[in-house]
């Protein structure tokens, strides 16, 4: 009996993958104009990022309160996934920021704090703010 131990070719050949146009349907990321956007807070009430939107643009997302740490890049992926979500069911960006403050839940993680619907110039502005914070 050899000591040797087989190795199966599975483990050793040259995996190939292949590009596959599509998937869901997503917001754009990028935006040059204003956006509409809510302050989102954990549940005491710490600001740990924005939801910001553009109609114009179709583009939507989750701009993350690096003071926040990890748990605020964390909760920011119920965010996104809000934002995948309504995208799916065809809103446009803002109609989806609208949904999120019906359905905000302020005994949840995180939520909308109240009244935060606000407008910045552009996508880089609120992410400048993001980091003032």
């Amino acid at each position: 009996m050899s000591s040797e131990r087989r190795v199966s070719p599975r483990m050793t050949e040259d995996l190939h993958f292949n590009r596959v146009e599509g998937g869901p349907p997503r917001y754009a990321r990028r935006t040059d104009k204003p956006v509409e956007y809510l302050v989102i807070v954990d549940a005491a009430g710490a600001v740990i990022g924005y939801v910001w939107a553009n109609d114009e643009d179709d583009a939507a997302g989750w701009t993350v309160r690096p003071a926040g740490g990890d748990e605020a890049f964390n909760l920011g992926f119920i965010w996104a996934t809000k934002l995948h979500d309504a995208k799916a069911q065809g809103l446009a960006p803002t109609q989806a920021l609208a949904v999120m403050v019906r359905e905000s839940d302020p005994s949840a993680g995180s939520h909308v704090q109240s009244g935060s619907l606000s407008q910045a110039p552009s996508l880089a502005a609120l992410k400048e703010l993001a980091a003032q914070q």
